[in-house]
């Protein structure tokens, strides 16, 4: 055993057994419990950065920790490999995105490996792999059989300048990131996905997910958004037709005074045609185009709108309402249509103010009368019905039953169940993911293509440009295709789908990535799934996680799984923040490199000014606030940089990043290593403590020895992985005691030997690779994660207790029993917490505390 803890040396010795031996590798045992945990795989963006390690180690920690529990772990590794990074990366540098994504993927598992992570690499696949998105293809195909796939105009995000569509992540204060034009709204044929028709399951479903974070199924929840109220039509005036809303409130029905569209609207430019009005609503409506829906829906933002020229009338009573297009109604929700009452609405009154429409008051509160001209907002809360005809004197619930039914009485309306959730649009005008599966016939119409074609592959000898559409759409060879169905000379369908699609159902492929002849082997799809540990960021809250759940129950329905939830346990883990160092004239600089101490200022090395440490934010490149976990490892080892990541903080807390921080827990791992060389030639030949009789020092380090056992174990599994690893801690400082004091005896090496193999064993999840070296320093020669996790002795962690006697002013006034080796700190504290030593000491001031141990505490005052 060497002098010191050289980390390089045994990670690299040990990553290469681990991989020729394939001790990760795992397969289907139908007589063992399984377990399966996964990371949200990555994007390869060329490097990984501490986010992901900090992912992956809390994964790595309960995939080695259940499997030494007997558990059969899955536990894989793969790369959501579309999407437009490696377009712009083609854009900028010249090189095919295929090129660059799988450079990427090859740099970032050798930096993976490099961490010591135990991935099954034998199930690693890419989602551009015609081999994986085949199967999404097919899923598609069947999506479209059961009326789960449709196609209809959509608006989206279109440059001008470029002549392309951009994502909402492109669109930079309402100008193209690229060229910097004004970016429109554009209406596009869009292919989608009818989540809409899961919204009710969705929701339902996430009250069995007891496993979640609370805060995430919240997100869910709003995000489908289930109201319950009423759809009521209001016929246009002069002309055919009607306008149909969903409201919350038809107890205020009697209180509508104008009709809001949707910039959006198919009736916005409609009825203005031929209008006095027609020209300033087509300004209003391009006018909107350029906007947003945060930016028109923000809280503050102007509530505008314009007057279409058009009425239509109040469904229960014989008056004329004035129908306007508002900035701050949405074609998403809703009908894109409200009524609005603006006595009771804060939008519509702001709205009706500043335009001069009336306000009717329909509901007054107990405890005053309300009069239009006398309000300075609507009144929201519920109330008494008042100028509402036979409903009048009703309470808002009352109403709420009693209006809807009686417009169902007359065809006027009904009540109903509208939902936030839009159905997923996945068409991406974009050259850098899997070929929609559909064929466009001048004869036939919408083919899709049979599924005996599958894949259709995404060519690679194309040129991506910073210009124009898909450059799919000008290849003619992938493009230019006859119809399956007459043999016509057809059109391919050039857009892709969205990288989304790819990561709804990647999690199942793991369970059977080598089945070439159906996407999904059903046998070890029930085997392997759900996952019971799933392991992300929250900002994957909503979008990938509701999808992947959609996706989940799709498949249900489709015949290829058996479970309705994907994930059975979520923990979604915070940020790795880090202060900011800028100059003012140089903007964010790299610490490291742009930033010199000089007279105990920071100073910009490229100017001499001095530089702002900013607050902590969470790391980034355009922040410059990041940290290389491969310089770390460089200079610490993997371990350490493990350790560090899962001491610092809880794993769903943001994690304040330290430098000090990293060489403690390198410090750390040094002290250990010492230890045991030290312990090593006295303990290598012992057996472990089974029985016999302990002087002091030893009962106290068996008796720590048990309890670490049971404090790691329990943390571990309420992913308290800084208690643990902190217990561990305090572990190596008993142990260091025991030795220090000289304890050689046949009986203390053997208790010293018990508590060194629990450490090793314990810590082994977190730091791998020095437990693995000392494991077989010890003299095993089977892996550490094929020992069976340690349990602890309940006689064993049993603190011997005494009685202390608590005086004040040298007088006896309590008597506690206390564990035998408190501290002065912890006496001190429950001394001055006991009722009766509060109130005999109410109004005097502690002068000191004196302590006997073993005895006795008196407090001077």
């Amino acid at each position: 055993m060497k002098d010191t803890y050289d980390p390089w040396e045994i990670e690299e010795k040990w990553q290469k057994e681990w991989e020729k031996t394939k001790i990760f590798k795992v397969t289907e045992v139908p007589q063992k419990p399984k377990y399966y945990v996964l990371e949200m795989f990555p994007y390869p963006s060329g490097r990984i950065h501490i986010g992901h390690v900090r992912n992956y180690s809390i994964g790595d920690v309960v995939a080695r920790y259940k499997r030494m529990q007997g558990f059969n772990v899955l536990h894989p590794m793969g790369w959501d490999a579309f999407g437009l990074p490696a377009e712009n990366a083609a854009i900028a540098h010249g090189i095919h995105p295929a090129k660059w994504t799988y450079d990427n993927i090859d740099y970032m598992r050798r930096q993976l490996k490099r961490l010591g992570f135990s991935y099954d690499w034998d199930r690693e696949f890419a989602t551009c792999d015609p081999e994986y998105y085949k199967w999404e293809q097919l899923f598609f195909l069947e999506m479209y059989e059961k009326g789960l796939v449709f196609r209809k105009k959509s608006p989206v995000n279109w440059c001008p300048g470029c002549q392309t569509v951009l994502a909402n992540e492109q669109v930079e204060d309402g100008q193209c990131w690229r060229c910097g034009s004004e970016v429109e709204i554009k209406e596009l044929e869009q292919w989608f996905f009818k989540i809409t028709a899961y919204a009710e399951e969705l929701l339902k479903y996430c009250d069995e997910l007891k496993g979640w974070p609370e805060k995430v199924l919240v997100m869910q929840r709003n995000w489908i958004g289930k109201s319950e109220g009423a759809e009521i039509k209001f016929p246009l005036e002069g002309r055919e037709g009607e306008i149909t809303v969903f409201t919350t409130r038809p107890d205020t029905l009697y209180g509508v005074t104008f009709m809001s569209l949707a910039p959006e609207h198919p009736l916005a430019l409609e009825l203005s045609k031929g209008t006095p009005q027609e020209a300033a609503v087509k300004a209003f409506v391009e006018r909107m185009k350029k906007q947003s829906h945060i930016e028109r829906t923000a809280e503050g933002a102007e509530k505008e709108g314009v007057f279409t020229g058009a009425y239509c009338r109040h469904p229960l009573l014989d008056r004329k309402i004035p129908i306007y297009v508002a900035n701050f109604v949405l074609m998403e929700y809703g009908t894109g249509a409200v009524m609005a009452v603006p006595a009771h609405d804060s939008r519509d009154f702001v709205f009706a103010r500043k335009y001069n429409l009336p306000i009717v008051v329909v509901i007054q509160p107990q405890d005053k009368t309300l009069k239009p001209e006398e309000m300075e907002d609507a009144y929201t809360e519920p109330g008494i019905l008042v100028n509402s005809g036979p409903f009048n004197n009703l309470s808002s619930e009352e109403a709420k039953e009693a209006i809807p039914k009686y417009l169902e009485e007359r065809g006027l309306g009904k009540k109903a169940v509208s939902y936030r959730l839009r159905d997923w649009g996945i068409s991406r005008q974009r050259y850098w993911g899997a070929p929609i599966p559909i064929i466009y016939c001048p004869k036939c119409g919408v083919v899709p293509v049979p599924k005996e074609q599958l894949p259709v592959i995404l060519p690679l000898e194309v040129t991506v440009k910073g210009k124009g559409s898909s450059p799919l759409a000008d290849y003619a060879p992938f493009y230019e295709t006859t119809c399956p169905k007459c043999g016509h000379k057809a059109r391919r369908e050039t857009d892709t789908m969205d990288t989304f699609v790819e990561s709804s159902w990647y999690f199942a492929r793991y369970a059977c990535p080598d089945e070439d002849k159906t996407p999904l082997d059903k046998k070890r799809v029930a085997y392997w799934l759900p996952v019971d540990q799933y392991i992300g960021g929250i900002e994957h809250a909503v979008l990938h996680l509701l999808y992947a759940r959609f996706f989940t129950k799709v498949l249900r329905d489709l015949g290829w799984v058996e479970m309705n939830e994907p994930f059975m346990n979520l923990l979604t883990q915070g940020m790795v923040c880090k202060e900011t160092y800028r100059c003012p004239e140089h903007g964010y600089l790299v610490p490291d490199e742009e930033v010199k101490d000089e007279n105990g200022q920071k100073i910009c090395v490229h100017c001499g000014k001095e530089v702002e440490i900013g607050r902590l934010e969470k790391m980034s490149k355009s922040k410059k606030n990041i940290v290389d976990p491969e310089k770390l490892i460089n200079q610490y080892g993997a371990d350490t940089v493990r350790l560090f990541i899962l001491f610092a903080a809880p794993p769903e807390r943001d994690l304040e990043w330290s430098a000090q921080g990293v060489e403690g827990a390198h410090r750390f791992l040094g002290r250990v290593w010492r230890l045991v060389k030290d312990a090593l030639p006295y303990i290598k030949d012992k057996e472990t403590y089974q029985e016999g009789n302990l002087n002091k020092d030893g009962q106290r380090l068996h008796r720590k020895t048990h309890q670490t056992i049971k404090k790691v174990t329990e943390d571990i599994e309420r992913f308290h992985f800084n208690t643990a690893v902190s217990a561990l801690m305090e572990l190596l400082n008993t142990m260091t005691d025991f030795w220090q004091k000289g304890n050689r005896d046949e009986t203390s090496c053997r208790i010293m030997r018990e508590a060194i193999e629990t450490f090793v064993i314990l810590a082994s999840p977190f730091v791998p690779h020095i437990a693995e070296e000392l494991w077989h320093t010890l003299g095993h020669t089977n892996w550490i994660i094929d020992e069976p996790w340690p349990r602890w002795d309940e006689e064993a962690i049993k603190e011997e207790r005494i009685w202390i006697v608590i005086q004040i002013n040298g007088k006896v006034r309590a008597r506690i029993e206390v564990p035998a080796e408190i501290s002065k700190e912890e006496i001190q504290k429950m001394a001055l917490e006991q009722e009766r030593i509060q109130q005999l000491l109410a109004g005097k001031e502690v002068k000191k505390i004196i302590w006997v141990p073993s005895k006795l505490i008196n407090i001077v005052v």
